[in-house]
């Protein structure tokens, strides 16, 4: 993680939550009443009254399916600094994943959260291991206090959409 300002962080990078393939969202062990959508969705997420809760323990599995290819440059977690997340193993293009495998796989990418990062210091990522992402699994693993319940007030992914060929859009060429 470099320390680089939040503004030369996020230039030509976008929120990309205009990609995530809704339908395909999981998240394990959230409490009902406190959801995903409260941290994810835009309006949700500006609301500092509303957050993710884990429910049975402080873990979380987070699965994010995304509509095109993209490229993960940064991501931003708030949270409050006793029950925001402190570990976050983030896992690209691996569905399927539960509380009971994943530590079978080794993570792209480990950030340890700290206050700065909470408060809105986004976290770079090794950029290289981000390029062709059509999944985005994040693993909180603990929270600041090691308390029960971790709480996460907002998340924001940043980067780009990989440009693709419209395979649809390609017209058979016929032999003469």
């Amino acid at each position: 993680m470099s320390a680089e300002s939040t503004s030369s962080i996020l230039k030509n990078q976008v929120d990309l939550l205009d990609f995530v393939d809704w339908s395909g969202v999981e998240c394990l062990n959230q409490s009902t009443s406190h959801s995903l959508a409260n941290a994810l969705k835009q309006g949700y997420r500006e609301d500092e009254g509303l957050n993710l809760e884990s429910d049975a323990d402080e873990q979380l599995l987070i699965y994010l399916p995304f509509t095109q290819v993209i490229k993960l440059h940064s991501i931003f977690i708030k949270g409050t600094e006793d029950e925001g997340p402190k570990t976050v193993k983030l896992f690209t293009n691996r569905e399927h994943m539960g509380f009971s495998n994943v530590n079978d796989f080794p993570p792209s990418d480990t950030a340890e959260l700290s206050p700065d990062n909470l408060k809105g210091k986004p976290v770079v990522l090794k950029y290289v291991k981000f390029q062709n992402v059509r999944s985005l699994t994040i693993f909180v693993e603990d929270n600041q206090s090691g308390s029960e319940v971790t709480k996460i007030q907002k998340i924001v992914l940043y980067g780009t959409t990989v440009e693709t060929t419209d395979m649809k859009g390609l017209k058979k060429i016929e032999d003469h």
